[in-house]
């Protein structure tokens, strides 16, 4: 396994598990249950420690595919911005958690207000690593593209190129 399948596949492990995690949070407020809270709260940790593993991964993956022929460098750097924001983000997230989970041991639960924070940075860490996963699958899918990235392919652009393509499939 290489650095750029090695960040792909760690790249996955935020996206979903903050997913989960907000959802598993969520019915834990609806079912007043204190395990699935601590559940969620241990999930946002481990998430926000693999995000740091697929953050540290990415500039080695950046070095295997920034040669290679459709990779724009602009959206590399799109989403590295993305990333840092979201490593940070989800570190609030981990570090909010883990108090939380630090202030069970103190107390009989976790006050509701402190749930409610930990909810809304989960929604918001949420976008925010959505919005990095859809700019680093732009990297290699430009059918994903919002708009095309010119210059980097002689007859025009990744996106123009596809689209050219779909357009002759449909004629045939």
């Amino acid at each position: 396994m290489d650095w750029a399948h090695l960040h792909l596949v760690l790249t996955h492990i935020p996206v979903v598990g903050v997913l989960f995690g907000f959802g598993l949070l969520v019915l834990a407020l609806l079912r007043e249950s204190r395990e699935l809270k601590l559940i969620s709260l241990s999930l946002f940790v481990l998430v926000a420690l693999f995000t740091l593993l697929a953050y540290l991964t990415g500039e080695p993956a950046e070095e295997m595919v920034e040669h290679l022929p459709g990779v724009s460098e602009s959206i590399i750097d799109r989403h590295e911005e993305a990333a840092r924001l979201s490593l940070v983000a989800m570190g609030v997230l981990g570090v909010v958690s883990l108090g939380s989970l630090l202030s069970f041991r103190h107390r009989q639960g976790i006050p509701y207000r402190l749930t409610l924070i930990v909810l809304t940075l989960a929604l918001l860490v949420g976008g925010s690593i959505a919005w990095t996963a859809n700019l680093g699958g732009q990297i290699r899918h430009p059918e994903i593209r919002t708009r095309p990235v010119t210059g980097e392919y002689p007859g025009g652009s990744q996106l123009q190129r596809v689209e050219r393509y779909e357009e002759e499939r449909e004629k045939d």
